[in-house]
């Protein structure tokens, strides 16, 4: 106990100390545009809007991936609960944007605060939760510690814990276990998660499943596939999912060779980060491909090579246009991509060695045969030729994605049943100062 006490001294002090840097650090995001400058304020705690009357469930999801995975257990939370209000806090301008985008129901968007004494204390003084749930494997002692001493219900759902996470926290054991001991329930991604997370010292711990499976379909408007299917006519598409630096120009090679065997390919890139997108078609036009840019609104013609789909939210289009799916950020060591997405949209996927931030999804879909991993771009190019000239093993290959996913789904019903045994029906919590 006197250690964990020295523990929550040592790092309250630090926080206070490196509150100036942390300031600094803040407006220096903000200067590249990864902070809102005019919302820097609720970094330090301080509320952009008053507490709306009446039980708040408060939500916190850390970027895009943790928000999507989450939506649906939320909409179905503010139908069960008519008379709740929720706070969702994000800690990046894209997911914040995702959020506000959604048009949620009594609902409210905040940046999550630095983790300070005085930044928690102020936001959760502000805020006064009757529910916390904590998204994935973000763990921020300042605001565990005081959730706790303030007797809120704290879950971790979705919960993650990596085999290189669970090394570094085994370095500081007293730290992590402090930590896991404030939620009062932990429900576990995966059995894997599971058993990590008790290794650390958790003790309310549920394989509930990942909410990642329980998530729709990715958008798409009717009009534009309609139009983009017009332009493409009758080509075989295939898609580069979410590519990261080198993989643009390790799938325009690829593309030379498959359009050798396949007359009439069109290669579509979609890259990670839409703003690469002028500095890609350049270097791919310097290479002699021809290349139209989507967010130069230029058309796909006959004799477009790759079409470099440089935008923001548009993936669920070209998932529909494509039978074959390469996830990037894989054959680079980035971790990967959401296989889930591809999978509900009827595409044949094939990923690179690296998806460790996936590793567990990757690993169910591999069992079932629905995805296939290579282990560098020589492999890659002959997983997707063979889909692209074997029809029958695609659409076997899709429909077992599609199978494994349904199979999958539920993690959300079953956190939401422990999310009415705290919240009950009508009766609202009883909070401490």
């Amino acid at each position: 106990m006197r250690g964990h006490r020295m523990i929550k001294l040592a790092y309250t002090i630090a926080g206070y100390l490196l509150t100036p840097f942390l300031s600094l650090w803040l407006f220096r995001r903000a200067a590249r545009g990864k902070e809102e400058q005019a919302r820097l304020r609720e970094r330090f705690g301080y509320a952009a809007l008053a507490r709306p009357a009446g039980r708040l469930v408060w939500l916190h999801a850390a970027s895009v991936g943790e928000v999507q995975s989450v939506l649906a257990l939320v909409r179905a939370l503010l139908d069960r609960y008519e008379d709740i209000q929720l706070l969702i806090t994000t800690g990046t301008v894209t997911s914040a944007r995702l959020v506000t985008n959604q048009k949620l129901p009594r609902t409210i968007h905040q940046y999550i605060p630095i983790d300070t004494h005085a930044s928690i204390k102020r936001f959760l003084n502000h805020w006064q939760p009757d529910l916390a749930l904590w998204v994935e494997s973000e763990f921020w002692p300042q605001l565990l510690w005081q959730l706790k001493q303030r007797r809120v219900p704290t879950l971790l759902i979705n919960a993650r814990m990596s085999a290189h996470s669970l090394k570094g926290w085994q370095r500081s054991p007293r730290t992590i276990r402090s930590m896991l001991h404030c939620f009062t329930m932990i429900y576990a991604g995966s059995s894997e998660d599971a058993e990590r997370l008790r290794l650390l010292g958790a003790t309310e711990v549920i394989e509930a499943g990942n909410l990642k499976y329980d998530a729709a379909a990715l958008p798409a408007s009717a009009s534009t596939l309609g139009a983009l299917g017009e332009m493409c006519g009758q080509r075989i598409v295939w898609l580069a999912a979410s590519t990261h630096a080198n993989e643009e120009q390790m799938v325009a090679e690829m593309h030379r060779t498959l359009a050798d065997k396949i007359p009439g390919l069109l290669t579509a890139i979609v890259p990670r980060h839409a703003r690469r997108g002028d500095a890609i078609a350049a270097d791919l036009r310097s290479r002699g491909i021809k290349v139209a840019q989507r967010s130069r609104s230029e058309p796909i013609t006959h004799d477009t090579a790759i079409y470099l789909a440089d935008t923001m939210g548009e993936l669920g289009i070209f998932y529909r246009l494509s039978g074959v799916v390469f996830l990037g950020g894989s054959l680079v060591a980035h971790g990967g991509q959401n296989p889930l997405e591809p999978a509900r949209l009827n595409c044949a996927i094939v990923t690179g060695p690296h998806t460790h931030n996936f590793a567990a999804i990757v690993t169910d879909l591999r069992r079932a045969e629905a995805l296939r991993q290579v282990a560098d771009v020589e492999q890659l190019k002959q997983a997707v030729l063979g889909l692209l000239t074997d029809d029958t093993s695609r659409k076997a290959m899709a429909a077992r994605a599609a199978a494994a996913v349904n199979a999958a789904r539920g993690a959300g019903a079953r956190i939401l049943q422990s999310v009415e045994t705290i919240l009950g029906d009508n009766t609202p919590l009883v909070r401490s100062a």
